[in-house]
């Protein structure tokens, strides 16, 4: 994790040490300091919208000018486009040139599109559901870009208001905003651009992270590539492949059903009204294997008061017996724990542990879920039963071997799981920052040098 900075944990009390004491004062928009003043967009810039090129003239496509949708209007900079059009099409529409520093806004669109705000980091045309607006040059386009973003529930509810669904320029036009001096507004916009960088340095690490899991595990889980003590026989030769049942494997592994190395149970009751913080028993209730754990489960979190009747050993794996969807079953966790009392609907696989390492078995089910998924019955409601995993076909390496491999992803899942929670943090951290800068209620006399530290 070197190279990425962190958000100081003091930088909101390090902001307050430097705070200008002011006057405050009663607005539409509560209270803000005196020397602030509240402006509507449509007084601080003009507002307008594009338009989309006729798609069934090929001519109008396929060009050399950037075409914005609120696909790409995601709270940060926008610095490329997924579709282009030609001079033509931008002649013969009613799309529309924003310069650099454009604030768009998202009038409509699917899901939570609607109200979302991003700035234009490159010169582009946009169609008709994003609204642009250029401000004037007395104000900081990333001020009110992020005011505009922590606005965005009060921003949904406006174009909820008189029967519709969608934004309109006249509707945004008429948001009012606090608008403190230039000099304020560029010091918020970069003290809050810093910890929005450092997010998005996070995002992308996660990904990457991610992906060279997803990597490894096809690889490792396959047998497709093996670990160096693993590779060799004793001779020093490399390790070769044999024909099998399910394809290619290595030659020193070996296929079988899930049945014969497993015992399969049911666990039993614990609905969720009985999950308690007081409760000292620890327990699992199988949405939890869809929502809280991994193929790992190393610390349970829940308690309830009463013993369950059906407990874990350790290395038991864990998977849910129905869902809504299909997709939902082709889950697995290994407990690492005995004596957690587990709940109704979920199917135990209580595997023989000299030959089947659990944590091993679940990653394994990621990476077989179509396989998995061909064992499911139902169709409103799908489930997936002991008898249909006992039925399970797969090929595994030797014990030593699958615990080597467990290890390793287990590792790689700790990793983005501390980042995970570094990005939580900080995303929390710059929720205080806003409601803090935004609002007046915290000033800075100038933009910190030290809003992160290496």
């Amino acid at each position: 994790m070197s190279g990425i900075a962190e958000v100081s944990p003091n930088y909101l009390a390090e902001m307050a040490s430097n705070a200008i004491a002011l006057e405050y004062k009663q607005t539409e928009v509560g209270m803000i300091p005196e020397d602030w003043e509240v402006k509507s967009i449509g007084e601080i810039s003009s507002v307008f919208s594009g338009g989309t090129p006729n798609r069934k003239i090929p001519e109008y496509w396929d060009g050399d000018i950037p075409w914005v949708t609120t696909t790409l209007i995601d709270g940060a900079e926008i610095s490329t486009a997924k579709e282009f059009i030609t001079q033509r099409g931008l002649e013969n529409s009613s799309t529309k040139w924003c310069k650099a520093g454009t604030i768009l806004l998202a009038m409509y669109g699917q899901g939570k599109t609607r109200g979302k705000a991003a700035i234009l980091s490159i010169d582009a045309t946009i169609n008709q559901a994003c609204a642009a607006i250029e401000l004037k040059d007395v104000n900081s386009s990333h001020y009110v870009l992020h005011i505009l973003n922590s606005m965005y529930e009060e921003i949904r509810e406006l174009s909820n208001s008189g029967g519709q669904e969608n934004l309109s320029g006249g509707i945004i036009k008429s948001i009012q905003i606090p608008v403190p001096p230039k000099s304020e507004q560029t010091a918020i916009a970069n003290a809050l651009s810093d910890v929005d960088a450092l997010i998005g340095e996070l995002e992308k690490l996660i990904a990457k992270k991610q992906a060279i899991k997803t990597a490894t595990m096809q690889q490792l889980l396959t047998g497709r590539t093996r670990l160096p003590q693993f590779a060799l026989r004793e001779d020093g030769t490399k390790k070769s492949t044999k024909p099998s049942e399910l394809g290619e494997i290595p030659e020193d592994w070996e296929v079988m059903r899930l049945g014969h190395l497993a015992k399969f149970f049911k666990g039993s009751g614990l609905p969720k009204s009985e999950l308690s913080e007081s409760g000292k028993i620890k327990c699992i209730h199988y949405g939890q294997l869809f929502t809280t754990y991994g193929p790992k489960i190393d610390r349970v979190i829940s308690r309830t008061k009463n013993l369950g009747i059906v407990t874990s050993q350790e290395n038991d794996v864990l998977m849910p017996t129905s869902d809504v969807t299909p997709n939902g079953l082709a889950t697995a966790s290994c407990i690492t724990e005995t004596g957690v009392t587990l709940g109704g609907d979920i199917l135990i696989i209580r595997s023989d542990k000299q030959r089947l390492n659990g944590v091993f078995f679940s990653y394994l089910v990621n990476v077989l879920r179509d396989q998995v998924m061909q064992l499911v019955t139902g169709s409103t409601v799908y489930h997936l039963y002991g008898s249909d995993m006992a039925k399970f076909e797969f090929a595994f390496p030797s014990k030593e071997e699958q615990t080597a491999i467990a290890t390793i992803l287990s590792d790689m899942d700790a990793e983005i799981h501390s980042l995970e929670q570094r990005l939580g943090k900080t995303r929390h951290i710059k929720q205080g920052m806003m409601q803090e800068l935004l609002t007046g209620k915290t000033r800075l006399i100038k933009p910190s040098k030290e809003v992160i530290h290496e």
